[in-house]
């Protein structure tokens, strides 16, 4: 429990278990997650209940369909946060994994290792399953965790909480190496984010309100993305149909997730066959289109496209459309108006595709594939911690390899320096 210590004292108690679990081995750390996953499992009925407790909240407070789903945690979604726990540890260990080895002329031998990053700080908005996620892929890379959530979850966050702090106690670990945060208070996120020496990294994961915030007021180091703004450019050369399906998973399976398509960019020359035939598909999947006015020429039951939908992630059943002219046209509209999160060409040309991929300055760039793929499960990393769309340290979806550092081991055999 953390509500009768301070935030100063809840990270450096963490911070004394992180030496903890860096000495763990891998079967150690598996042993771990083997039983929060079954600690998970038992408390499922509490877990759901304080779930349910939450989405009624949320409804009753007006939260958008779209923020509503990513805050339900009930059925096939709580048994898949218990899969994915153990799907962590299948995963390889990285810690202690040799990047790069180098022998000087003397024989000083120098070996670059992987190494945990310490204590990890992070805070999250509506999806509860991010408690278990970055409790398991923190403490799998030799981390410990302070997890600050959202109050639209706080109760599912404390119950799934409840149950990490368990599995952790029948190891015989520190509780204080994963420690949920009990109050909603938004000082305490500006009082982790000031932690400097004993907090390490902070990951903020939530809409671009609150990741600029925890950014403005962090002197700890934050890795983050503000949006994601994912695009697909349907070239002249597209696939029609294989278009439409990319566009309409893009946009449709899930809206309110950060990898959703919101913008649609079509080659001029194709505009006239392919967005009538792609505005009814989409209108009987109840979504809202947005066009430039060339777009809106062709299909004039669209809204007419401002400046700022070419920028904007609706996390909702809208689509921003835009004609552009050409390839370059269209990497230069992405690189603009984009959030260098995932964007996607749609070509049968090879040539076409190759200067789409090396020219579109984002984390994920695809071609003739759903940007819904942007995801550590999917990406075979195992839970994600989140997507970052920084260029140091880490960039795209965040796995295992992501929460660690690295440091030199040097051998020697008395070598001194001349």
């Amino acid at each position: 429990m953390t509500k009768d210590l301070s935030t100063r004292e809840i990270a450096e108690s963490a911070k004394e278990a992180a030496s903890v679990l860096a000495m763990l081995d891998e079967a150690e750390k598996n042993k771990l997650l083997l039983a929060i996953s079954s600690e998970l499992r038992l408390a499922q009925t509490e877990i759901e209940a304080a779930n349910s407790l939450d989405l009624e909240a949320a409804k009753t407070s007006g939260l958008s369909d779209a923020l509503i789903d990513r805050l339900d945690l009930s059925g096939k979604r709580f048994l898949s946060m218990c899969d994915a726990v153990l799907a962590v540890t299948k995963l390889p260990d990285p810690v202690g994994k040799e990047i790069s080895k180098v022998e000087r002329s003397d024989g000083l031998l120098l070996s670059k290792v992987r190494t945990p990053i310490g204590l990890i700080a992070i805070i999250y908005e509506s999806r509860p399953n991010v408690t278990a996620d970055a409790a398991v892929l923190c403490l799998k890379a030799g981390n410990c965790v302070i997890l600050r959530g959202g109050k639209e979850a706080f109760r599912t966050n404390i119950a799934i909480g409840a149950a990490i702090s368990k599995a952790l106690n029948s190891c015989g670990l520190p509780e204080s190496a994963v420690q949920v945060i009990s109050n909603t208070d938004r000082e305490t996120v500006k009082e982790l984010a000031q932690l400097d020496g004993v907090v390490d990294l902070i990951i903020p994961r939530g809409g671009e309100q609150l990741i600029k915030a925890v950014v403005s007021m962090a002197t700890v180091p934050v890795i983050k993305h503000y949006k994601g703004v994912c695009h697909v450019y349907v070239d002249k050369d597209a696939d029609h149909s294989m278009a439409q399906s990319i566009i309409e998973n893009g946009k449709c399976q899930r809206p309110g997730v950060c990898n959703a398509v919101e913008t649609l960019l079509v080659h001029e020359s194709i505009a006239s066959e392919f967005l009538p035939e792609l505005a009814i598909q989409l209108a009987n999947k109840g979504v809202e289109l947005r066009g430039c006015d060339r777009s809106h020429a062709i299909c004039t039951e669209m809204k007419r496209a401002t400046e700022l939908d070419w920028e904007t992630e609706y996390l909702d059943l809208i689509l921003s459309v835009k004609i552009v002219d050409s390839l370059s046209d269209a990497i230069s509209h992405i690189n603009k108006y984009g959030s260098h999160h995932s964007d996607c060409i749609v070509t049968r040309d090879q040539s076409a595709a190759q200067k789409f991929l090396r020219a579109v300055d984002s984390a994920a760039v695809y071609h003739n594939a759903s940007t819904r793929f942007t995801d550590g499960g999917e990406f075979g990393l195992g839970a994600e911690i989140g997507i970052s769309t920084d260029k140091l340290h880490a960039r795209g979806p965040m796995g295992l390899e992501e929460l660690t550092t690295y440091k030199y081991l040097c051998f020697g055999s008395g070598q001194i320096r001349a």
